[in-house]
């Protein structure tokens, strides 16, 4: 493929939310924008675990990326996946076979998940990057607690009745806590032989403490509002293995049927590509324009890039960074700015559950029932299209006052369940 016009064509490798910035800022430009991902939709994540948790669908935090930029004529949508760049002639191979040629290219491939080495886990723990990762999640989640309802035999229903989430940065805080208001509130009562003291749920983190990116202060706030859930908190135990239905954290084994991974991620292969330097997590180390040294017109950002914020420390992978990363680059292409990259940051969010969150921005620290009101109004803002917001916002209100969960579907077909009819009626446990 090449472009046929005479304007300067833009490729941009991705469409989260560094890449959906840098289109958006291009888009009605004197320029031509080729968009690849290989998904047909842009997905919220921040809000992923919402899905994995039966309180939001699928839908609801997502959008169409053609549907986005249907009013942009200078931008095209493909939906294939990059397996090179060929920096020296300018072109981007795609899985299909095709190339496309470009005069500027942005990569914002986003990461994957990490498990330090132990890809093998990620059959028995499933981490949360996607829309697809979150349906397997919430299947994983729902399935067990409907077979808990008529297992009979006490190790086998303590099992199901237990999820283990493993890091304690906001992912992790955030589904752990959203799991333990599901378990413990919201289907406790359409449950006959499940009550809200049946599930447990425990949070590993091999570090010190939780929220490490957040002040001390808001740190142990977040670890008493995760206690006061229900949520067991295991501090300083780093997993050594995981297997079909345990979890050895510590010096503790912990027998689970749900094991979920929040506790570390890996770039995209972007830097290989390239043949670019990059740090342990596999992002690009990019100069302070955000472009790829010795390639002007590559630039990489987001989780993709390994940028500096000041003082030598890199800027966290967070949506944030992604998305002024994104303007910026895109300014740059336009001929608008100069200079070097300056992120203005707003602070750390993270909700705990009902009510519960901490924001942590810089001398000014909230926590409780107004924090939990900025989290819930951030959210929603920041969404894509007016219908999520709406949607959203309403989902959200139903299941304040109610605490249901309406999104509790269990798709696909399922095995190993036995019918209805033949289930012995059991004894309300754990009263």
């Amino acid at each position: 493929m090449s472009n046929a016009s005479n304007r300067p064509h833009v490729v941009i490798v991705g469409a989260g939310f560094g890449g959906l910035a840098a289109a958006k800022r291009l888009a009605g430009r004197d320029v031509d924008v080729t968009l690849i991902d290989r998904r047909n939709h842009h997905v919220f994540q921040p809000l992923l675990y919402q899905v994995a948790t039966a309180a939001l669908s699928p839908a609801d935090i997502a959008g169409p990326i053609r549907g986005i930029f249907s009013g942009a004529s200078n931008v095209r949508v493909i939906l294939d996946e990059v397996t090179g760049v060929d920096a020296l002639r300018n072109g981007v191979q795609l899985e299909s076979g095709a190339e496309l040629r470009y005069d500027w290219l942005i990569l914002a491939t986003g990461a994957r998940h990490s498990y330090f080495g132990h890809d093998q886990w990620s059959v028995y723990a499933p981490g949360l990057k996607s829309i697809d990762d979150a349906l397997a999640i919430r299947r994983k989640v729902l399935l067990a607690l409907e077979r808990a309802e008529t297992e009979t035999d006490p190790r086998q229903r303590e099992s199901l009745l237990t999820f283990v989430v493993i890091g304690a940065g906001p992912t992790g805080v955030e589904m752990a806590g959203a799991i333990a208001e599901l378990a413990r509130r919201s289907v406790s009562r359409d449950f006959r032989t499940i009550t809200p003291h049946c599930s447990r749920v425990i949070l590993v983190e091999a570090g010190e403490r939780v929220l490490p990116s957040f002040s001390q202060e808001l740190s142990e706030i977040a670890h008493r509002s995760l206690e006061q859930l229900g949520v067991e908190v295991r501090l300083q135990a780093p997993v050594s293995d995981l297997g079909d239905g345990y979890a050895c954290c510590g010096s503790q084994l912990i027998f689970a049927k749900t094991v979920i991974w929040a506790a570390g991620v890996q770039a995209s292969p972007a830097a290989e590509w390239l043949k670019a330097d990059c740090d342990r997590a596999g992002r690009v180390f990019v100069e302070n324009d955000l472009r790829v040294p010795g390639l002007r017109n590559v630039f990489a950002i987001g989780d993709t890039a390994s940028a500096s914020g000041g003082g030598g420390r890199a800027l966290p992978a967070v949506a944030p960074v992604a998305k002024q990363q994104g303007r910026f680059v895109a300014e740059l292409i336009l001929g608008r700015r100069s200079g070097e990259f300056l992120y203005r940051g707003f602070g750390h969010l993270a909700t705990i559950g009902r009510s519960r969150a901490v924001i942590d921005m810089g001398s000014l620290k909230i926590s409780g029932f107004f924090a939990w009101l900025v989290w819930s109004v951030a959210h929603v803002w920041f969404l894509i299209g007016f219908r999520n917001r709406i949607v959203v916002t309403m989902s959200w209100l139903w299941s304040y006052l109610t605490y249901h969960r309406n999104a509790r579907l269990i798709t696909g077909e399922i095995v190993g369940v036995p019918p209805r009819s033949h289930a012995t009626p059991l004894e309300r446990k754990c009263a």
